[in-house]
């Protein structure tokens, strides 16, 4: 099963890399294969961004991956 997961793009560097926040987690991705801004939501899977999601539907996504593993017992986002 392959999960894309929501993020904010914060920052674009050149070379098509971008910095997204997934909550609380930075990390540096590709953006080769959608035209991207600073501020955009995105769904990333495998280190590059595949698509732009709407803001509110990627603040919901994300909020039930938070439940999902709070059932289970474990951290979603650690700080």
């Amino acid at each position: 099963m392959c999960i894309a997961v929501p993020a904010e793009i914060i920052e674009i560097k050149e070379g098509n890399v971008a910095v997204v926040d997934f909550g609380n987690l930075k990390q540096e991705i590709r953006v080769d294969l959608i035209d991207a801004n600073i501020g955009d939501f995105v769904l990333v899977h495998v280190g590059f961004a595949i698509q732009k999601i709407d803001r509110d539907e990627a603040l919901e996504t994300r909020e039930l991956f938070k439940q999902c593993y709070e059932a289970i017992g474990e951290e979603a986002f650690p700080a």
